[in-house]
């Protein structure tokens, strides 16, 4: 009679490595996940005050977190489908692509960063606000030399993910991500136009004077 409980002990006994595993390369791969997000952020903050080399020592550390996580849970589908390592892949996407986008150097293909497709353009859609932050800081120096076509970049960039229009499931959020898009676009094109209106106005009563 007891041996159905000896078969269970068995059965649990062979069960629970299976779940230690897991559960010890969850806790890994949330503190990697934590320092790409940190290392993403710190790096488009460098971007921003034109600290580029900084910027591609801090994605390169990133890079390298991001490849160890991808080896690490090559055996944990699971856990590399998850939503943190999502979150930190868009993280480190956004970095990578707000970078060459401000530097004018190519785009960064999804697979030479290591990141799924969901995430690529999910940190491609973020990016975008990052366009508008350097487009603004632009205007308060006076510098207008590349706000339009960073605008227009910004144009592509929402033309081609509201075409993305697929399930939550394949997507992770980017449906969301692309909403917000053509708000910034607007607000941006409007903050253009009014300091290029500005900018034209001082510009004849200088002529004027």
């Amino acid at each position: 009679m007891p041996k159905p409980v000896e078969d269970l002990g068995i059965i649990a006994a062979k069960l629970r490595p299976y779940f230690v595993a897991e559960d010890a390369a969850r806790e890994k791969a949330l503190r990697s996940c934590r320092q790409v997000i940190r290392y993403s952020a710190d790096a488009i903050r460098a971007v921003h005050r034109q600290e580029h080399d900084k910027a591609r020592q801090l994605l390169d550390s990133a890079h390298e977190l991001v490849q160890e996580l991808n080896h690490d849970l090559a055996r944990h589908g699971k856990l590399l489908h998850s939503g943190f390592i999502h979150d930190a892949q868009k993280e480190f996407a956004e970095g990578c692509i707000t970078l060459t986008l401000i530097a004018g150097e190519d785009l960064p293909k999804p697979r030479a960063l290591g990141v799924s497709n969901a995430a690529y353009l999910d940190g491609l859609g973020e990016s975008v606000g990052e366009l508008r932050r350097y487009i603004l800081d632009s205007l308060r120096r006076d510098d207008f030399s590349r706000c339009e076509e960073l605008l227009t970049i910004m144009d592509e960039i929402y033309g081609i993910l509201i075409t993305m229009d697929f399930p939550e499931l394949l997507a992770h959020g980017l449906r969301r991500t692309t909403d917000t898009i053509r708000s910034i676009i607007e607000r941006t094109r409007g903050d253009l136009t009014v300091s290029l209106r500005q900018k034209n106005l001082e510009t004849k009563l200088n002529d004027l004077s």
